[in-house]
């Protein structure tokens, strides 16, 4: 059997950056290294690649019912970059310190991938079939990895009606107004959608000293003003109300959904979870335009990351347009749908009653992710997309602030709790 903090260790020792635009390494060794752990286990891998070395690991495990439709455990390899200059420890030596494992991708997402290895090494026999898929390419765009085997071999997730990866199960301590500190344990059914847009305005050229009405730089400012202090008002989406009211409750919270800002504010630290997910958010965050000081340009451009709610897409965009003012036009750079999955479900009960098992005092609520993950991908083949890999952390660690960031760490009793937790889902789900 193998040990989760020792495979963890081994799968950050990978240097498996992904810089973006196929500037990648490392992710044929880190996916030779799991199909050898799987092969030892009594379980067939195939290596899948769209490019040389952009390598997607896939598998499955026969269920003891295969009446009952599949499941879906899918997680990432790639990582993205680390500056070792800023790093406590060098960001690839997978090192143990102070009770964390220490290196880059140890919370994105190299814990759930060697959880879900040493699960299968104990000699797991769930009731359904499990696929495995350890793919290529998440930080990126997804198309060496989840979008491209969506695409070109989603024969190998036939019969899969749900799917768990990152972004839920962890402990989340806030206070309730009791004074008690209650451990909610957050599992994503919900992703909001991404659309990044490119504005392009386009007006008259000029000289930089005479008057010019038409001026692109100045129509694309105003564009931008305009996005940036529109005010977007609340949508509640079944995830996030069932959020606001059960978390309320465990917290002995009073939830006024005619006040949803209220509300949030009320929650306190709890509030941080879903502050991003009850609106929609259009954030200018690049701009370009001209060649020369003393020259107006013809053309200047923007790019607006927009992020919509299950539901909202339609308006949203068309809101937006209201916005662009004349001489200002729209494009996609990128477009992934919103992911919503049932919150009252089997799935989700399963691991609700595998996170009881471990901490019988956790309370699991439904949460919707403010970003995105390859559940984007796959909810296309219609399977129900939940974040769910649990970890047990101690209070006051800044799990939030670890992924893509400096000195990522994970608590090697952490890893144990959820290797613990993802074994009795998978068994018993």
């Amino acid at each position: 059997m193998a040990d989760v903090v020792e495979v963890c260790a081994d799968l950050i020792r990978f240097d498996t950056t992904n810089r973006g635009d196929g500037d990648s390494e490392g992710e044929r060794e880190a996916a030779e290294y799991v199909a050898g752990l799987l092969d030892a286990s009594g379980v067939p891998p195939k290596i899948l690649e769209r490019a040389p070395r952009r390598s997607n690991v896939v598998a499955r495990i026969p269920g003891t019912d295969p009446s009952l439709p599949a499941l879906l455990v899918q997680g990432h390899l790639d990582v993205v970059p680390a500056d070792a200059a800023d790093w406590s420890v060098p960001p690839f030596s997978g090192e143990v310190r102070d009770g964390f494992l220490w290196g880059r991708g140890a919370v994105d997402m190299k814990d759930f991938c060697a959880m879900t290895l040493a699960a299968v090494s104990s000699g797991l026999r769930p009731r359904r079939d499990v696929v495995l898929a350890f793919v290529a390419d998440e930080e990126d765009r997804g198309e060496y990895g989840a979008h491209w085997l969506v695409e070109e071999h989603p024969e190998l997730f036939e019969g899969c009606a749900a799917a768990i990866s990152e972004s839920g199960g962890y402990t989340y301590p806030v206070p309730a107004a009791d004074g008690r500190t209650v451990r909610l344990y957050p599992v994503a059914t919900a992703e909001r959608g991404t659309a990044h847009l490119r504005l392009t305005a386009r007006g008259r050229a000029g000289h930089g000293s005479r008057p010019n009405d038409e001026n692109a730089v100045i129509r694309l400012v105003g564009a931008l003003q305009r996005i940036a202090a529109h005010r977007w008002p609340v949508r509640l989406t079944p995830t996030v109300r069932a959020f606001l009211e059960r978390t309320g409750e465990a917290l002995g919270v009073p939830v006024d959904l005619s006040d949803v800002d209220g509300t949030i504010a009320r929650l306190g630290p709890a509030g941080a979870l879903v502050v991003p997910t009850v609106r929609v958010s259009t954030t200018p965050t690049m701009l370009s335009a001209g060649y020369k000081v003393n020259v107006i340009p013809s053309t200047a451009t923007a790019q607006v990351d927009v992020r919509v709610l299950p539901g909202t897409e339609e308006e949203a965009l068309a809101e937006l347009d209201g916005l662009l003012g004349e001489g200002v036009e729209r494009e996609f750079v990128a477009h992934q749908g919103p992911v919503q999955a049932p919150v009252d479900s089997p799935w989700f009960d399963a691991m609700a009653g595998a996170l009881r098992a471990e901490d019988p005092d956790a309370v699991v609520v439904p949460y919707c992710m403010g970003g995105g993950t390859d559940a984007k991908a796959f909810s296309q083949l219609g399977i129900d997309c939940y974040g769910f890999a649990p970890l047990s952390l101690p209070e006051g660690f800044p799990y939030r602030a670890m992924a893509h960031g400096v000195d990522e760490r994970v608590p090697v009793e952490g890893l144990r709790f959820g290797e613990r937790v993802l074994t009795r889902f998978l068994t018993e789900a």
